[in-house]
């Protein structure tokens, strides 16, 4: 009998636990939702979540079923839980999205139209599940796309520049001018405690998961396809602090992941950096770039880290951007164990010049690339990389290490200091492995291709100083390893390379003294 009691005393305590537990959820059928799409259900979802904030928090329950909805607005202790077999699908009604509200436009703060998903100085929301969400983008795409300059302003622009008239505007300010910004799929600001996982998102109208001013965010197992369209990067956390991606897979119209923190002169008040990143366990398909970061980073861009992703088909892999105007700092970058195919354009990117301005001289406009290193690289691209400098603000200590590419064409190196390559295998199509000009402190380790041209040397260098090249072992069908050009060229040292079986091991243009040259231990024909 004693035990009895034991199990039944038990057994009441499991069973209010779950009562308990049952009745923080607020299913949206019990507050009028309909799960067969016939009416829009941007009211019951309200009237749920605000029952749940009401009682300090609780799960908003999406059953299997299709839901036809406009704005959704998050508050703290919130849970959206979208089941397998349920479906949100968002109205393509502009006017579902009013009123508009604070927002962040490409790094630029502004009112705009509310997000699908929006929360604002919320805390501990979620939103899970293994369902679906449609933002059926089309209409807010071809509004942009068919939009031309000097067109009768349609009532949301005119109702945007009314709340916009004071905004802080980029140097190049035509993207506010149209006054029509569609707005993210899920936007959080100044929000902390940010969960998004397992959900499948389609078409969004612009950004798909973009985080602004937001500490502690977790993206994990989200699936998220925007074929075909315009500017629909995949996950962008802006200006945000302890960010976790990871075994996401994307296949967007943009940029599958980028890294922000804003623009020009609105990023730099506002001055709050993007770090303390980990991107890993991703697949990326179609887009622009796999991760990106920048060009907004005018708030700086540190310490960040992304291991362990697929690039398949994507028109770049790991790609920095920025321009003069930006100013801001991206530094303590670490990129590894990365496989990339099909990319159709560059392996690796870092641009300094992504916009072309003229030469200015060094101050908060000027931006700075540094501290970047990437190893265990694999791949089959159109360029292995390039790497452009400002010449007043050249990129600066930059490491490639164990990286195998094969490639139509090598690495182009511009305006860059300290810039290391250790057991890079570059196999291309045409010209160099790897070419730089105008590059200080330049070391290359055991670099080597199986595809060598007689027209054109592995490694080709035009006005550099402060070379060390060492450890090389051509293949004997090597014609030329070294091209040494330009008249700044100088103090080139070459250490314990094979050269016994090349024709020309260096080739020296007129322009170029043989005092620049320092050899010890190599073994020459």
């Amino acid at each position: 009998m004693k035990h009895i009691f034991k199990f039944l005393f038990f057994v009441s305590i499991a069973f209010a636990a779950l009562k308990s537990d049952a009745q923080t959820f607020y299913n949206v059928l019990k507050y009028g939702a309909k799960n067969d799409s016939s009416k829009l259900a941007t009211t019951a979802i309200k009237n749920a979540i605000e029952a749940a904030s009401k009682a300090g928090g609780g799960t908003v329950y999406f059953p299997a079923g299709k839901y036809l909805t406009g704005a959704i607005h998050l508050k703290s202790n919130i849970t959206i839980f979208i089941d397998a077999g349920a479906e949100l699908h968002f109205s393509d009604n502009f006017d579902d999205y009013l009123p508009m509200v604070k927002s962040r436009y490409e790094g630029v703060d502004v009112t705009s139209f509310s997000p699908l998903f929006y929360a604002y100085k919320a805390e501990n929301i979620s939103i899970i599940g293994r369902g679906i969400i449609d933002g059926h983008g089309k209409k807010w795409w071809d509004f942009v796309e068919g939009y031309k300059e000097g067109q009768a302003r349609s009532k949301w622009q005119t109702m945007f520049d009314g709340l916009n008239k004071d905004i802080l505007l980029p140097d190049d300010p035509k993207q506010m001018k149209r006054g029509f910004m569609r707005p993210p799929f899920i936007q959080t600001m100044f929000c902390k405690n940010v969960l998004i996982d397992g959900i499948t998102i389609r078409n969004s109208p612009f950004w798909t998961v973009n985080p602004e001013f937001c500490e502690n965010v977790k993206v994990h197992a989200v699936t998220i396809n925007n074929p075909h369209s315009p500017n629909t990067d995949g996950i962008n956390p802006e200006s945000c602090k302890n960010v976790h991606i990871s075994d996401c897979h994307i296949s967007v119209g943009d940029d599958c992941i980028t890294i922000k923190s804003g623009k020009d002169v609105p990023g730099r008040k506002m001055g709050v950096p993007a770090e303390n990143y980990v991107i890993t366990n991703c697949t990326m398909l179609s887009g622009h770039g796999g991760v990106v970061i920048g060009s907004e980073m005018s708030g700086d861009v540190r310490k960040i880290t992304i291991s362990n992703c697929v690039f398949d088909g994507t028109d770049r892999g790991i790609r920095i951007k920025t321009a003069r105007g930006r100013g801001g700092v991206v530094e303590e970058i670490r990129v590894s164990n990365i496989i990339m195919k099909n990319i159709g354009l560059q392996a690796i990117v870092l641009d300094m010049q992504y916009a072309k301005t003229e030469v200015e001289p060094v101050s908060e406009r000027t931006p700075k690339f540094r501290n970047i290193h990437l190893s265990n690289i694999t791949g089959q691209v159109n360029q292995a990389g390039y790497i452009n400098g400002l010449e007043e603000m050249p990129v600066e200590n930059i490491t490639f290490n164990d990286i195998n590419l094969e490639a139509k064409t090598g690495f182009d190196i511009k305006n860059a200091n300290r810039i290391e390559f250790h057991n890079v295998e570059v196999n291309t199509e045409l010209g160099a492995s790897i070419q730089a000009s105008k590059v200080n402190r330049l070391v290359i380790d055991g670099v080597k291709t199986y595809t060598p041209h007689s027209n054109s040397a592995v490694v080709a260098l035009n006005n550099v100083s402060d070379v060390f090249l060492y450890n090389a072992f051509p293949t004997k069908e090597t014609v030329n390893y070294l091209k040494v050009s330009g008249n700044e060229t100088k103090n080139i040292i070459l250490g314990n390379n094979y050269f016994k079986n090349i024709r020309e091991a260096v080739k020296r243009e007129k322009e170029v003294s043989e005092d620049v040259f320092s050899i010890a231990g190599d073994k020459t024909p």
